[in-house]
């Protein structure tokens, strides 16, 4: 039987804190209020600067596959956590640190802007789309400057709520395995989401002489090709800054925002890989419709 039909989807990172590490009682006060159930404040954000409280829905930061144990409850990780909320890359501001390093912006020099203003409505003359995040240099009267777009994985399959309500009612060890079948959604990721954003500012920001940046985990990079067999870290070579990253275990044990790997790409080669899809197995299809079968 293919590893996906043996493992299953379930939370790696919620609220913040190792989903694996939390007490019973831990979870339930977190079920509680991702249910909107308690009236306690929520939980705040540890990745955010200033750890502001959490805005994500459910609280779940990213998603790991586990096995199933004997008793039918968690079991082992079979790999790497998926990051499903964008505020989980802003740990230690290590993307945008990186970033100024690529661009060779001095740390103790650069600036940094959120959610600038990109577009504008013809029709209402309000901005209308914003780069995420923006990080610049100020040296006189030159100013140069560089986009970053922060792209984290949705995932496909039945809501959490079913989730949060084992979790709520169990308190015992280890953690219920997950009720149903979840898989990150890499095409309506990249495709869908991460490839209009490209086509829309990189062109711009080529004829205005600045890169966009895209920042992603390496399940996502890994699920649209991977790195290039030649990668070129040459800034002139292409449009798109390529920061991957992944989630690595500290000496405590909880998970940390790493750098893996930089690359630059064109736009079109961006794109290519974007959009690049594969026919799943007779198994996995299979699987899949048999949870969505009902009567006529």
């Amino acid at each position: 039987m293919p590893d996906e039909l043996r493992t299953r989807y379930g939370i790696a990172e919620w609220y913040g804190q190792d989903f694996t590490s939390l007490a019973a009682t831990q979870r339930v006060v977190f079920a509680k209020h991702a249910l909107g159930e308690s009236d306690a404040e929520p939980p705040t954000c540890p990745f955010q600067p200033n750890h502001p409280t959490c805005s994500k829905k459910g609280g779940v930061c990213s998603i790991q596959r586990y096995t199933e144990d004997n008793d039918h409850r968690l079991g082992q990780p079979a790999d790497e956590p998926v990051i499903t909320c964008p505020r989980r890359f802003e740990e230690k501001s290590l993307v945008l640190r990186w970033l100024a390093e690529v661009a060779g912006f001095p740390t103790q020099e650069t600036q940094v802007a959120g959610e600038v203003p990109f577009m504008r409505s013809t029709e209402t003359n309000k901005p209308a789309g914003k780069i995420d995040m923006i990080v610049a240099h100020v040296q006189g009267e030159n100013l140069r400057w560089h986009g970053l777009e922060i792209q984290a994985v949705y995932f496909s399959g039945k809501g959490m709520t079913s989730e949060f309500e084992a979790l709520r009612d169990d308190t015992h060890e280890p953690p219920p395995y997950p009720s149903e079948v979840r898989r990150p959604d890499w095409r309506s990721s990249s495709a869908k989401r991460l490839m209009p954003q490209l086509e829309i500012k990189a062109p711009t920001l080529r004829r205005w002489g600045a890169k966009l940046a895209v920042a992603v985990d390496r399940p996502f990079f890994n699920a649209v090709g991977g790195t290039s067999d030649q990668p070129s870290q040459d800034l002139n070579e292409g449009d798109i800054i390529w920061l991957v990253t992944s989630l690595e275990r500290s000496a405590a044990g909880t998970w940390q925002l790493a750098r893996d790997h930089w690359e630059v790409l064109t736009l079109e080669d961006s794109n290519k890989r974007l959009q690049a899809a594969d026919t799943v197995s007779r198994e996995h299809f299979e699987s899949a419709l048999l949870s969505r079968l009902r009567p006529l």
